[in-house]
């Protein structure tokens, strides 16, 4: 094992890909300078600056993956996907479907995810679940350097176009990573501490603040289940319904806007699956539907913290039958 910091995990694995596949690629804005390193070992052939046109290098990634290449596009910031909405959606997503299964578009776009740094309201958006009402496409949120490692090369043997969220408040948390080959599957949530009294369901950087808040929790005799969802499309929805039928509640933690996002989906998993497994009303814990303010004061109060998931769990545990709720919503 060798410890590395979350960026550093990303790259190992564009390097290892690189070296074992000549198909792969890299793209991207100023991608050259950038990616230096790589650019000395593999040539300007397969490590492309592009211009500033969405739109054009990402379209240039579709054709050129439609052609049996594998590229890798690295975009400034997530919110840059927007101004490439048709090439991501229309033709990515929908390729295979549309040439019958005789093309894939084994592409990966990397959208480092810049929220709580002053980025402003055009740079800050958390799109995984506005992607994720795109059929045809995976989504992976690694929020480990393991999992930046292990999530990236799964992605880029694929066979599928994968957006790649990376969090820039992860980029410089160091974790183990072994030295040798291995991949982290596409499509498992992992459980990264196991609990009786409650479920905590995360993604992103809001996994390490509920980290933080179980052990502040077990110090008051709550037992927290967290769960890192570490990819939301496909969802592993028996990881979590399995995890609430032992804790019979359930907290969902996503620093993306709640409205018609992933932890409202997760909420809506178990209350179709495992509704008689629930003691008390999940909690989602979201940012408001609100644009990113400039005002890094005014921002760090839109996400929940530490603070807000120790104060759910104590609520949910504190409730021991589904009955008291359910007669609160026939009285109000």
């Amino acid at each position: 094992m060798a410890e590395m910091t979350y960026m550093e995990a990303v790259w190992a694995a564009i390097h290892e890909e690189m070296r074992s596949n000549p198909r792969v690629l890299i793209m991207g804005q100023d991608i050259e300078l950038d990616a230096e390193a790589a650019r000395i070992e593999f040539g300007t052939d397969r490590v492309r600056s592009t211009p500033i046109s969405e739109t054009g290098f990402i379209g240039a990634g579709i054709g050129a993956a439609l052609t049996g290449m594998r590229p890798i596009i690295e975009l400034g910031a997530s919110t840059f996907l927007y101004s490439a909405m048709d090439q991501v959606v229309n033709q990515a997503a929908k390729s295979r479907y549309m040439f019958g299964g005789q093309a894939s578009v084994s592409l990966v776009i990397r959208a480092p995810v810049l929220y709580g740094i002053s980025a402003a309201a055009h740079h800050s958006d958390r799109p995984w679940g506005l992607f994720a009402q795109a059929p045809g496409l995976k989504i992976i949120v690694p929020a480990t350097p393991y999992d930046a490692k292990g999530l990236l090369k799964s992605a880029i043997n694929d066979g599928n176009p994968v957006l790649c969220f990376e969090d820039v408040n992860l980029f410089s948390r160091v974790g183990e990573v072994p030295a040798g080959e291995y991949r982290v599957p596409i499509g498992v949530a992992e459980v990264k501490r196991s609990g009786t009294d409650v479920t905590i369901v995360a993604l992103a950087a809001a996994v390490h603040h509920s980290l933080e808040a179980a052990g502040k929790l077990e110090a008051e005799g709550i037992s927290a289940e967290v769960i890192d969802l570490r990819t939301v499309v496909p969802l592993d929805r028996i990881t979590i319904l399995k995890s609430v039928a032992k804790t019979n509640r359930l907290i969902v933690v996503d620093p993306a806007p709640g409205n018609c996002g992933v932890a409202a989906e997760v909420i809506a998993t178990v209350a179709t699956k495992a509704f008689e497994c629930l003691r008390s009303s999940p909690v989602r814990l979201t940012a408001p539907d609100v644009p990113v303010p400039f005002c890094g004061d005014l921002e760090r109060l839109l996400y929940p913290g530490v603070d807000e998931i120790v104060a759910a769990a104590r609520q949910q545990c504190a409730t021991k039958k589904r009955s008291s709720y359910v007669s609160a919503i026939v009285t109000a």
